[in-house]
């Protein structure tokens, strides 16, 4: 059985603004799984609803077997959720976030002393900054890409079932974000972590990714291996897939 299961799912805001048009997709256990698709197209508005953030108008999605929708409190043991404008809570320096946070959700899951504190080690490994910074400067005062660095660190850290990570390596240079590219990857492997994520940077969900799903206007339109819908789509790339996709649902 798959770890996340999306069955019909159907959002509309207040005024009838459809953001969600029935879109059904499964990831299975310890695979990278990709939304891709431009601003509007409903990624984040998934991303939320799997998070149980927000309730959908109908449909339904399980994470490791629990509906999300009728029971959140267990789902939310199960994942972690990484927005794009995620920031921490701004007077804690980065070690008392990573800490707090981390203390939090294990704590949830019934962890055990040990247990808490392996998992903030390997935050702080993951981080891939200085212990000068972790411990002395506070998160008001880090760049976005620090920001980001710390928060996908402890999502992967706690081993979570499911890892949602909206625009994971966003406001990060290259080499920071070939790094964190790395990690995720090495994480869903080693540790059988699941992970959804959604980017902007074609080239990293190529990278990362073991399938996508290319959405548009609230629906998907195409699903498959970034390899498959290359060839498919007779692109040279899955951006270039990625519009030529659009395209032929647009004539349909």
């Amino acid at each position: 059985m798959p770890l996340l299961v999306v069955d019909g799912l159907v959002k509309v805001y207040p005024g009838g603004v459809k953001a969600l048009r029935g879109i059904s997709f499964s990831v299975e256990e310890g695979e990278v799984f990709g939304l891709v698709g431009p601003n509007g197209a409903g990624k984040t508005t998934t991303f939320r609803i799997i998070a149980t953030l927000l309730k959908p108008t109908s449909g339904r999605v399980t994470v490791d077997g629990v509906d999300v929708a009728q029971e959140p409190y267990e789902a939310r043991k199960k994942l972690v959720y990484v927005p794009e404008d995620v920031g921490g809570y701004r007077r804690l320096t980065g070690l008392e976030y990573l800490s707090f946070v981390i203390e939090v959700f294990m704590s949830a899951r019934g962890a055990t002393r040990s247990e808490v504190r392996e998992a903030l080690e390997e935050a702080v490994r993951l981080t891939g900054l200085s212990e000068e910074k972790l411990r002395r400067t506070r998160m008001q005062d880090y760049s976005k890409g620090m920001k980001r660095r710390v928060q996908v660190a402890w999502a992967l850290a706690v081993k979570p079932r499911l890892a949602i990570l909206d625009e994971p390596t966003s406001g990060l240079d290259v080499e920071a974000s070939y790094e964190l590219r790395r990690v995720i990857a090495e994480y869903a492997r080693r540790h059988r972590v699941t992970v959804v994520l959604s980017s902007h940077n074609m080239l990293e969900v190529e990278y990362l990714c073991d399938r996508v799903a290319l959405m548009k206007d609230g629906r998907i339109i195409d699903i498959g291996f970034p390899g498959e819908l290359v060839e498919k789509y007779n692109a040279r790339n899955l951006e270039e897939a990625y519009m030529r996709a659009v395209a032929g649902a647009g004539s349909r």
